[in-house]
């Protein structure tokens, strides 16, 4: 998988250094980090497009994300795509979760699913919401799941 920073410049070291060397960086400049992971997808023709990002909020001072893309040509349902959005948000979270305790940088996972039962992404809800719970991560789901409602959906 291939991440990339908002300006597009591509992260050439593995996602563990870069995400170290960040935090560390960040933390000399006197900020305190909070990283929030999400992802989202598109359909797109024949394709479903995923975009996940890992946000750093500097907090009361904004912050900036890593962008990664990719497709998967096979056919699914819209339950389906929300589970797998959310599995590689918790993916990234796991790859990440070590080093961020070492840090004491606080950890969101967001789901692109809607609380809403109006809408038909909230037939993942209570399996995502699950899912991550049960792997010892911070839940939002929208409305307040803006790494993957707002930042990964603007990339898909």
């Amino acid at each position: 998988m291939h991440w990339r920073r908002l300006n597009g410049q591509r992260i050439e070291q593995p996602l563990l250094e870069a995400v170290e060397e960040t935090i560390r960086r960040e933390t000399a400049a006197g900020y305190r980090l909070k990283v929030c992971i999400g992802t989202d997808s598109q359909v797109i023709g024949e394709e479903v497009h995923f975009a996940s990002v890992i946000v750093f909020l500097r907090e009361k001072r904004g912050g900036f994300m890593f962008i990664s893309n990719y497709k998967n040509a096979r056919k699914m349902s819209l339950r389906e795509r929300m589970i797998l959005e959310v599995g590689r948000s918790v993916e990234v979270a796991y790859s990440l979760c070590e080093l961020l305790d070492r840090y004491d940088v606080a950890l969101e996972v967001h789901a692109d699913i809607n609380t809403d039962p109006a809408f038909e992404s909230n037939t993942a809800l209570r399996e995502a919401m699950g899912y991550i719970l049960s792997m010892g991560f911070v839940f939002k789901a929208k409305p307040d799941a803006f790494a993957s409602s707002s930042c990964a959906d603007k990339f898909v």
